[in-house]
């Protein structure tokens, strides 16, 4: 066991860690393996694919996904914030490129060298938002609000023309509520919430693939083909099929069906082989997440470590909620993964320096060095 007398960066960074959190991720990372099991398989038979195909790779990712978490909790905010600003310039860059020169998918610009850049524009984005609002509030000389809508502005635009308007009202949506808990003005409110509700007409008047989602969304029957809903119908039979303890683990058989078992719909999957009960623990465990971070950020003395704590907790616990409503048909699908769960490349690593920077900011503080002044 480490003393709290020893002085190396590793126990530092022992002795100020959020444990309770890693340990937590650790039980997504596991889970996520698990389930990916489980899910993978059928999918992987039908691409003509080993069996295992899914699996190997989400290992593959995983093993870098958890050394660049660790490593990323150990910076400090000021390193969490130049890394950020470093990953959003890089990032849009290649989103840029994507639009230019990337390969269309089901009608989508959003891939370039193998890689999706939005899943990384995410977390960069989050803390740069929290950084802007942070220094409006400690110094009022800084026009904080007006470079926090340029950045908002300058990326969702770009998302927008790929198009990818989920990934866009779930950056909109927490960049509002960094913008809430900054102390906006009532104004503000109205005035960010005209252009938001403007924003949803405007997609759902004139981009026919959100409109198509929203009217089956709400009316199934809505649509030229049956197979328009067919995903989420299959995900609600599964939760329905499995029942409260599940069919158990490779008895599923409507995931041989379901064209995105392993990713956007690996929840469905978990019901119907696990059960209800099992989908419980994992809410549970993502709220217990949710919750330990929004607890931590709460009482933050540093207010950049408390927006970007808030922020990027928000980002994880929205993307999670996002996806499980999807599965059981409370949202239109939107095509967002599962956190640590859903196979993914791209997703897995962006999630790990997410939750990297998030375990930075939480980390505990020297009161002498929270009121210092932080140069950036």
């Amino acid at each position: 066991m480490m003393s709290r007398a020893e002085r190396s960066i590793f126990s530092n960074w022992w002795w100020t860690v959020d444990r309770w959190m890693l340990a937590a991720l650790g039980m997504l990372m596991v889970l996520g393996l698990v389930l990916t099991l489980a899910g993978s398989p059928p999918v992987a038979e039908r691409l003509g694919l080993t069996a295992f195909h899914f699996v190997n790779r989400q290992v593959l990712f995983l093993i870098p996904s958890a050394i660049l978490l660790i490593a990323t909790s150990f910076l400090s905010p000021r390193h969490v914030r130049r890394a950020a600003l470093l990953v959003f310039l890089v990032g849009m860059a290649l989103i840029v490129a994507a639009l230019l020169f990337g390969h269309e998918v089901k009608g989508a610009r959003r891939w370039i060298f193998g890689i999706q850049p939005s899943e990384f524009i995410k977390p960069a984005f989050v803390v740069l938002s929290a950084w802007a609002f942070s220094e409006g509030g400690r110094r009022r000389d800084v026009p904080a609000n007006i470079f926090a809508i340029i950045l908002l502005v300058g990326t969702i635009g770009p998302l927008m023309l790929q198009p990818d308007f989920g990934q866009t009202m779930l950056l909109s949506v927490v960049w509002a509520s960094l913008f809430f808990a900054a102390g906006l003005h009532w104004m503000w409110v109205v005035g960010i919430g005209g252009v938001g509700f403007s924003g949803a007409l405007l997609a759902y008047q004139f981009v026919p693939h959100v409109r198509a989602r929203i009217e089956k969304f709400i009316d199934p029957a809505v649509g030229t083909s049956a197979g328009d809903t067919f995903q989420v119908d299959t995900a609600m039979e599964s939760f329905i099929s499995g029942g409260w303890f599940g069919k158990g683990p490779g008895e599923g058989t409507l995931k041989r069906v379901l064209p995105d078992s392993h990713t956007d719909f690996i929840f469905a999957v978990t019901g119907e082989e696990f059960g209800v009960i099992v989908c419980i623990g994992i809410v549970a465990l993502f709220c217990f997440i949710v919750l330990r971070g929004l607890t931590s950020a709460m009482r933050n003395e540093d207010s950049f470590c408390r927006f970007a704590s808030a922020g990027l907790v928000m980002l994880f616990g929205l993307q999670s909620c996002i996806n499980m409503a999807v599965n059981v048909h409370l949202m239109p699908a939107k095509g967002m993964t599962l956190p640590f769960i859903s196979y993914g490349g791209s997703s897995l690593i962006s999630l790990a320096l997410t939750m990297g920077f998030l375990v930075a900011v939480m980390r505990k503080r020297p009161k002498s060095e929270i009121m210092s002044r932080v140069d950036a």
